[in-house]
């Protein structure tokens, strides 16, 4: 027996939580599909092996192959990677919505048009500073590097509650199982966890059903109308397993970042959280911030050169991981294969992608000895130590495609939205192009990676389709 939905929401991230709960609260009667489980916000330690385990595709470890090949996470849980990420948020930057008209021919993206609904999100999920008269040791020491070198610098507001006891701070970050997603059961949803959607069968334009995996078993529900959120890397595999390929899963764009293990004369490590101040004294290309750094997660930083910086782990206490993440110019794909269940995944960097990286990774180690760092380990193959401003340019100069060690957790682009079928997979508004009812609503559809955590933009872009939907 086919059961019926008003709508199948395929995926609980951002995105789909923001499209789950409108049209919930629109009355309609809403499946929201997602691959992953549910776990209770709070019960895994942030950053640890148990939650890569619990709440990451692959345990965390996936990459894009290429030369060099650039490593990805992607969140495999119910709320998405909203569950995982850091809970930094900015609004989408208006230069990039002018960018996208223009090059993308995206119709009705006007800052005017976004900037109320932002307003909304950001009363949703709290969005707030910092509330201290202090920043944490991580954040703290950025900001020091950052005013020593004239360079611009903020900290970065969160979609969190903030809880100020005796001087310490809790941070609840409100992700979408605590704010969107949970309004969205509540209106009235249904969510099946651990349930994979194998296929969309469709007919002359129209999807007929939607195949669902679940514990071995297949079952085949209608919809009125689909909306496939499962982030840049799932929702065009999706749809190429479903049989469209129309500009489809060929725009992967990524903000590739290189990492370096800063260590300092005293304790500031704090391997629950990580830093919320950012440096953007180099515009939108070029990002320098703090990561996750339990002593797990140093440990891998410094294996890449294990040989020469192995010792250094003893001191992890003392060390924080510190990133430059960029704009880039290279492109990637995704591609199903058929009988694997994930997809193939490649991205090519540019020439001017390597050197922009090169300088990056310079000025990111100039950036943490000016905040007083001692000791600065680059994060690549063979790197060599860094403990004065003589040594950078030679560290960064001997980093290339062969040894370079790149990462990104900022994935877009493979489904773009545009108002011609030439360039983009989806119109406007996220519907795919060719198909009457079945739509994008995630992070594919933005053309570029906006040069910042790219939720805000995400949440606010997948609001307005969604009104528009309900309003059309």
């Amino acid at each position: 027996m086919t059961v019926g939905y008003d709508a199948v929401v395929v995926g609980s991230g951002p995105g789909g939580s923001v499209t789950a709960r409108a049209l919930a609260r629109a009355g309609q009667r809403v499946l929201v599909v997602e691959e992953g489980s549910w776990v209770e916000p709070g019960s895994q330690a942030p950053y640890s092996l148990a939650q890569m385990r619990a709440q990451y595709r692959g345990e965390g470890l996936t990459v894009a192959l290429g030369a060099p090949s650039v490593a990805y996470t992607e969140g495999r849980t119910a709320g998405g990677g909203s569950e995982i990420n850091s809970g930094l948020y900015h609004r989408p930057p208006p230069d990039l919505l002018a960018h996208w008209r223009s090059r993308w021919q995206v119709d009705d993206l006007e800052d005017e048009q976004l900037a109320p609904l932002s307003e909304e999100i950001e009363k949703e999920l709290s969005v707030a500073p910092w509330p201290g008269e202090t920043l944490p040791p991580p954040s703290a020491t950025l900001q020091r590097g950052a005013e020593r070198l004239a360079w611009r610098g903020f900290d970065v507001p969160r979609w969190a509650r903030y809880d100020a006891d005796a001087g310490q701070v809790h941070v609840e970050r409100q992700t979408m199982t605590r704010t969107y997603l949970r309004d969205a059961v509540k209106a009235g949803a249904e969510l099946r966890t651990d349930t994979r959607v194998l296929r969309l069968e469709h007919r002359r334009g129209r999807v007929e059903s939607v195949i669902l995996e679940h514990g071995g078993t297949t079952e085949r529900v209608a919809a009125t109308h689909v909306f496939v959120c499962g982030g840049a890397i799932q929702s065009p595999a999706l749809l190429q397993r479903s049989g469209l390929h129309r500009n489809i899963g060929r725009n992967l764009s990524v903000h590739p970042t290189v990492k370096v293990v800063a260590e300092f004369d005293e304790p500031l490590n704090q391997p629950e959280d990580l830093a919320t101040y950012q440096v953007k004294e180099f515009g939108s290309w070029l990002s320098f911030g703090g990561s996750a750094s339990r002593q797990s997660l140093i440990a891998l930083a410094l294996s890449e050169s294990w040989h020469d910086f192995g010792e250094a782990v003893d001191r992890w206490q003392r060390q924080v991981v510190y990133y430059a993440a960029t704009r880039s110019n290279g492109r990637g794909l995704v591609r199903a294969v058929p009988r694997l269940r994930d997809p193939l995944v490649a991205y090519r960097l540019t020439g001017q992608d390597m050197a922009w990286l090169r300088t990056a990774l310079a000025r990111l180690m100039h950036l943490m000895l000016a905040a007083g760092a001692e000791r600065v380990y680059p994060s690549y193959r063979g790197a060599p130590l860094v403990t004065g401003p003589a040594d950078t340019a030679h560290a960064a100069a001997r980093m290339g495609r062969r040894n370079a060690s790149l990462m990104t957790v900022h994935l877009c682009g493979t489904v773009p939205m545009s108002g011609t079928p030439d360039l983009g997979g989806a119109d406007s508004y996220g519907r795919v192009w060719g198909m009457s009812n079945l739509h994008v609503n995630d992070a594919s559809l933005l053309p570029d990676a906006p040069g910042v955590n790219p939720q805000g933009t995400v949440m606010a872009v997948a609001q307005r389709n969604i009104d528009h939907h309900l309003q059309h």
